[in-house]
């Protein structure tokens, strides 16, 4: 549903998770404290560690097939803030279950369904989220789902949210997907600069 000219123009990467955790760079820590992926480092020095943030900095440079549609915009901040504060809280506990022995994984996976049930409904009146176009809500939700979705992937094909299933697999299979999944070697300082 992509150009291939817009892809070229605006590679997004919404999932930066290349620096091995156990061995954090100084330089990684010495410009964000909070030593957690992605980090943009600006031309004129600014630092960006959030990566929604990320995201809007580079849409505000090309913004080729208009995701941050200004109709969308309020619907796309609630259901980003949603997704980020809350269901990314129940994302955790069901992937790291073990870790979080107070409930079983299945209440865990329970919680988290309030949201897929949320975005279901969206989809069924949209091929997107918001609309017939792509949005930021669309790219910024999709790594989480597609986290949610793989602790149990048999379970979340047969459970009850088809259009959710399809959309889902319509970003796996995409090459705007393809495209940001490159393996890069783990970063280390004076490296080559690898350009998107």
């Amino acid at each position: 549903m992509r150009s291939r000219m817009a892809i070229r123009h605006c590679k997004i990467q919404v999932e930066l998770r290349e620096v091995i955790l156990s061995n954090k760079p100084a330089a990684l820590i010495e410009v964000s404290p909070k030593a957690t992926v992605p980090v943009l480092i600006c031309n004129d020095g600014n630092i960006i560690d959030q990566s929604l943030d990320i995201m809007h900095w580079a849409l505000a440079q090309a913004d080729v097939d208009n995701w941050l549609d200004t109709a969308y915009l309020q619907s796309s901040d609630k259901l980003i803030r949603y997704n980020d504060n809350i269901f990314k809280i129940h994302l955790d506990h069901y992937k790291y279950a073990d870790r979080f022995p107070e409930h079983t994984q299945t209440h865990y996976r329970e919680k988290g369904e309030d949201f897929l049930l949320q975005l279901e409904c969206l989809l069924q009146k949209h091929n997107y989220l918001l609309s017939d176009q792509i949005t930021i809500a669309d790219i910024a939700i999709f790594p989480f789902i597609r986290q949610f979705a793989f602790v149990d992937i048999e379970w979340f094909k047969q459970a009850p949210y088809p259009r959710l299933n399809q959309w889902l697999f319509y970003w796996l299979n995409s090459e705007l997907f393809s495209s940001v999944m490159h393996k890069y070697p783990a970063w280390e300082e004076n490296q080559q600069p690898v350009l998107f």
